[in-house]
C-alpha cells in the first residue's frame, strides 16, 4: 500500500468548499455566518458544497485566528410569557446556525440592578457580542447608561438612536386583524390589550386604533389585560354580559383561550354573535374550539435577522439599519360576517 493510500484524508477546510461552490472565502464566511447579502442561488450552492465534502467548521481554531469566544449573550425577561420565549428560541437557533454558542441570562425582575449584573456577568465570559429582548421601554433608559465593550442589538424593538434591533411590525399585525373584521362588516370591534407597559401591547394598541380611525368609526371599548387566559375569561364573561361589540381583537392567544371560555358558558356563540381574533398563532390555536383566527409572528425569521444585524457589527462596526419583520393573518372559524 502506497503511502498517500495509507494516509489519512484530511478534513475539508474552508478553501476546499470556495473551491467546490466557485465562490471566494469571503462568500463562504457570509453564508456560514447567516448573513442576508448573499444571493439564494450562492447560498445554495456554497451549502451543496458543505454537504457533498461533510465541512464542518472548527470552532476553537476559529477563536485562536479571530480572538472571539463564539459565544453570544442574551439577555431576557417575561420568559414565561408565549412572545419572549419563543422570541429568545428564535435568536437562539440562529446564534448556533451562524456557529455561536449562547449563553442565556433570563431575568425574573427588570430592574436598572439586574440589567447591569447580567451585562457585568456577560463581559465577564468574554462574549462577542449581545442581544436583548426589550419587552419594556424602560430598558432601553438603563442600557444607554451601560458602557458596552461589544456590539448590542435590540430584539423585539427596532431600537433608538443609541440601539439598533429587529422586531416584528406590532401595528401592522393589529391592523391585520381589525382589517379583517371591518371587511366582515363588523363596526364595534373592541380589543383587550396586553400590559401598558409592553412595547408589544402598545403598539399592538396603536395598530387597532388606525385601523378604526380610518374606517371612520369613533368610540372604543379598550380593556386593559395581562396576557393570561384567567383574565381573558374574566374579561370574556363582561363583554357576554353586556354584549357592546360584535367583534373583539384580543392581543395575545392566550387571553383569547379565556375569551372563548368565557362565552361558551354564557351561550354566546362565536363568531355567529361575536367574531374573536388573536395574536401569536400558537401552535395550540388551529385547536381551540372553535379554531383561533389569529396572527402570526415569524420567530425564526425575527432571530435570523437579529443575529445577521449583530454578525454585521461584529464585522463591520457599523450601527446597522433596523430590521421589521412582516406578521401574517391566519383566518380560521372564529370570524364570520357581521349580523346585520
Amino acid at each position: 500500500m502506497s503511502t498517500e493510500e495509507s494516509a489519512p484524508s484530511r478534513p475539508p477546510v474552508m478553501e476546499d468548499v470556495a473551491r467546490v461552490a466557485g465562490v471566494s472565502h469571503q462568500t463562504v464566511s457570509r453564508v456560514l455566518n447567516n448573513h442576508p447579502n448573499v444571493s439564494s442561488k450562492t447560498r445554495e450552492r456554497v451549502e451543496q458544497a458543505i454537504t457533498e465534502l461533510g465541512y464542518r467548521r472548527n470552532t476553537a481554531a476559529r477563536s485562536l485566528v479571530t480572538r472571539r469566544s463564539q459565544t453570544i449573550g442574551v439577555l431576557g425577561s417575561e420568559m414565561a410569557q408565549y412572545g419572549p420565549s419563543h422570541t429568545l428560541l428564535g435568536v437562539q437557533q440562529a446564534a448556533r446556525e451562524a456557529g455561536y454558542f449562547v449563553s442565556i441570562a433570563a431575568l425574573r425582575e427588570v430592574t436598572p440592578e439586574t440589567i447591569k449584573d447580567a451585562m457585568a456577568h456577560f463581559m465577564d465570559q468574554g462574549v462577542d457580542g449581545i442581544v436583548v429582548t426589550v419587552p419594556h421601554p424602560g430598558t432601553f433608559d438603563v442600557l444607554k447608561d451601560i458602557t458596552a465593550q461589544v456590539p448590542l442589538v435590540a430584539v423585539g424593538s427596532i431600537g433608538d438612536e443609541h440601539l439598533t434591533g429587529a422586531t416584528v411590525d406590532q401595528r401592522q399585525g393589529a391592523r391585520l386583524a381589525v382589517e379583517h373584521l371591518l371587511e366582515l362588516g363588523h363596526q364595534r370591534i373592541g380589543h383587550l390589550s396586553g400590559p401598558a407597559d409592553w412595547i408589544d401591547a402598545a403598539a399592538r394598541i396603536e395598530g387597532w386604533r388606525d385601523a378604526l380611525t380610518e374606517a371612520g368609526i369613533e368610540g372604543e371599548t379598550l380593556i386593559e389585560g395581562d396576557w393570561s387566559a384567567e383574565c381573558g375569561y374574566r374579561e370574556g364573561l363582561k363583554i357576554a354580559a353586556d354584549r357592546s361589540v360584535t367583534a373583539l381583537f384580543v392581543a395575545n392567544d392566550q387571553m383569547a383561550l379565556g375569551v372563548l371560555r368565557a362565552l361558551n358558558e354564557l351561550g354566546v356563540r362565536v363568531p355567529e354573535d361575536i367574531s374573536v381574533v388573536g395574536f401569536d398563532d400558537q401552535p395550540e390555536s388551529a385547536y381551540f374550539i372553535p379554531p383561533l383566527t389569529t396572527v402570526a409572528q415569524d420567530f425564526e425569521e425575527l432571530g435570523r435577522r437579529c443575529i445577521g444585524l449583530l454578525l454585521d457589527r461584529l464585522e463591520s462596526g457599523s450601527t446597522g439599519t433596523p430590521v421589521t419583520v412582516a406578521p401574517r393573518l391566519v383566518v380560521r372559524s372564529t370570524t364570520a360576517p357581521a349580523i346585520s
